[in-house]
């Protein structure tokens, strides 16, 4: 195709979301003839090479994130870990640079990687987080992650502009001079009427050790549920593991990972699902109008901001970590559950971007090719 571009998409290897929601991205330039080409690290590349086998895939330098094992230690973690983050940054530039020269890249897609940035190609950032929320720090970390952004040729926020929005404060500025683009909620599933056959499912993900740390509590906490449980671990290994635990009223039937039809078949055929607050996650439950029960990483403002505004609003009740208990799923009969956005993403436009030519930009991999 004449105008086929060749399009770097870099999601954040922190936990699975920000990889998942650039499943429905990769698909959309696919259908407009444009050619994605995959870069990020751990299991987020992973999961991504899972779903698009046949598409090119790039390691980039990991960022290493890992979650502090209590929560109250979670800020001290992060800035423990700056220093490594930062030098991972500057090693992705270079590479993303490399890569740039390479293959003959035409733009870049970056889902919060904030190294997979090259001046002389359009860029895009993905968020959601125009506010990143700190505690008393916020006013700073949302200041340095605002001209972080001002470097990119546009910001795609997946939401929606006016109220309601599922994002909140996170993703909607009063005043700013980004060049913001609201694209509606993204999901990599759709809505299908399904016969339900397991009455829970648990979803999990995000980095350790608190990912396993809430599996190991759950396994516990669950033994006198009565019914069905879909556990999905979110662990992303080279084959795919099944177990099956019976419980005295039901069972628990586990895997380690589900790629993306099968968890749209299984998350269509659960009547609820427990799981984190994650946006990703969020987005996904509205995109499938499901009931849930949220339990947010400790520590981790973001989650806990989100989890309390859908409680706030009557949509999920949500618990700390800690003070769960089986008791606390029956409240989810009492909210009223997630409801679907119309998308607003228009793709066509969007990736329009793509097409301007920038000052002492590099070749465009159809000058190369001829």
């Amino acid at each position: 195709m004449q105008n086929s571009k060749r399009i770097l998409v870099a999601p954040l290897n922190w936990g699975l979301g920000h990889a998942t929601r650039c499943i429905p991205i990769i698909h959309a330039l696919l259908d407009h003839g444009h050619i994605p080409i995959i870069a990020s690290d751990g299991v987020a590349l992973s999961l991504l090479k899972k779903e698009f086998p046949y598409l090119p895939a790039f390691e980039l330098p990991s960022y290493k994130i890992s979650y502090a094992e209590k929560g109250k230690n979670f800020k001290l973690k992060m800035i423990w870990d700056s220093p490594k983050v930062f030098k991972a940054i500057a090693k992705e530039k270079k590479m993303v640079k490399r890569l740039v020269k390479t293959h003959g890249l035409d733009g870049i897609i970056s889902d919060n990687r904030l190294g997979a940035y090259y001046k002389k190609v359009p860029c895009v950032f993905i968020t959601h987080q125009l506010n990143v929320l700190s505690g008393n720090t916020t006013w700073m970390s949302s200041k340095a992650h605002q001209n972080i952004i001002k470097k990119f040729d546009g910001c795609w926020v997946p939401d929606v502009k006016e109220k309601p929005n599922l994002s909140g404060k996170l993703g909607h500025l009063k005043n700013s001079k980004l060049n913001i683009s609201y694209i509606g909620p993204l999901s990599r599933f759709e809505k299908k009427e399904l016969p339900k056959v397991h009455d829970l499912m648990v979803l999990l993900s995000g980095p350790e050790p608190q990912r396993t740390i809430l599996e190991e509590k759950l396994l516990l906490e669950l033994q006198n549920f009565k019914g069905n449980i879909l556990f999905v671990k979110g662990k992303i290994e080279d084959v795919q593991t099944q177990e099956e635990i019976h419980l005295p009223n039901g069972k628990i039937l586990i895997y380690n990972f589900m790629k993306s039809m099968e968890l749209e078949n299984a998350l269509n055929r659960s009547t609820k699902v427990l799981c984190r607050s994650g946006y990703t996650t969020i987005m996904d439950l509205a995109k499938l109008e499901k009931k849930a029960f949220f339990i947010p990483t400790p520590g981790q403002y973001e989650q806990e901001y989100l989890a309390k505004r859908m409680q706030k609003q009557g949509i999920a009740p949500c618990s700390r970590q800690d003070t769960f208990t089986l008791a606390d799923l029956s409240l989810m009969d009492d909210y009223d559950g997630l409801a679907q956005f119309e998308s607003v993403a228009g793709f066509s436009l969007l990736f329009e971007v793509f097409s301007r030519v920038k000052e002492n930009s590099e070749p465009t991999s159809s000058s190369l090719s001829t």
